[in-house]
């Protein structure tokens, strides 16, 4: 959202969005251009002052992110199998036990990587849809900054699949050992890019939009 600060010509507090001055930004290269542009100069992308169907679009994936993870928590991510033994592990599991090995450290990380990083990502973008929604206009940098936030996170939420896919790879030894990944890898992975693609569906520039009575 472009901002441009125009003293007392502005509205209240003296600033005036872009789409009030009569610019548009594209949201692929940030290129500025007149309202009315149909494509952007720079890249060729369509131009849009709002998404009006980015509330819908987000409710979509987050509600298909969420129950995507409701198996990656209940089914085996990690299938273990040794000569003398077959484990499976579950995401909780697994941080409990490396735990118990004394690998506190890589426990906190794989359980910040694969529980609190998702959770917060499903309530930080279940709050900005309801903030919109509503015409919130409390604290409207705040929530960019939370949006902006998410969106910097949302690349290392694969850190868990990512383990298990090399563990998958190097420990093969026929009949010795073998680490396969379970379902809960492939739930987990839906979850995260249901995730990724309800975070890029929200338009930050919504946020602004609070304070006009119609949708122009």
């Amino acid at each position: 959202m472009q901002v441009f600060d125009l003293g007392s010509a502005g509205p209240s507090q003296g600033l005036i969005s872009a789409r009030d001055a009569g610019l548009v930004a594209c949201r692929t290269c940030g290129q500025v251009h007149h309202t009315g542009t149909l494509r952007c100069n720079r890249c060729e992308s369509k131009l849009q002052s709002r998404d009006q169907q980015s509330l819908q679009k987000v409710w979509a994936w987050l509600i298909a992110g969420m129950i995507a993870y409701i198996p990656a928590n209940i089914y085996p991510m990690l299938l273990t199998a040794t000569l003398l033994d077959r484990t499976e592990s579950t995401i909780i599991g697994g941080v409990v036990d490396l735990v118990n090995y004394g690998a506190i450290g890589i426990a906190l990380v794989v359980f910040v990587a694969s529980v609190v990083i998702p959770v917060g990502k499903f309530a930080v973008i279940i709050y900005l849809a309801i903030s919109v929604q509503r015409r919130s206009q409390d604290n409207q940098h705040g929530r960019h900054k939370a949006y902006d936030l998410v969106e910097f996170i949302g690349r290392w939420s694969m850190i868990d699949v990512f383990v298990v896919a090399i563990l998958s790879a190097l420990v093969q030894l026929d009949a010795i050992a073998t680490i396969n990944p379970g379902i809960a890898a492939v739930s987990f992975a839906l979850s995260v890019i249901f995730t990724m693609l309800a975070a890029q569906a929200f338009d930050p520039r919504l946020i602004w939009d609070a304070d006009r009575t119609t949708d122009d």
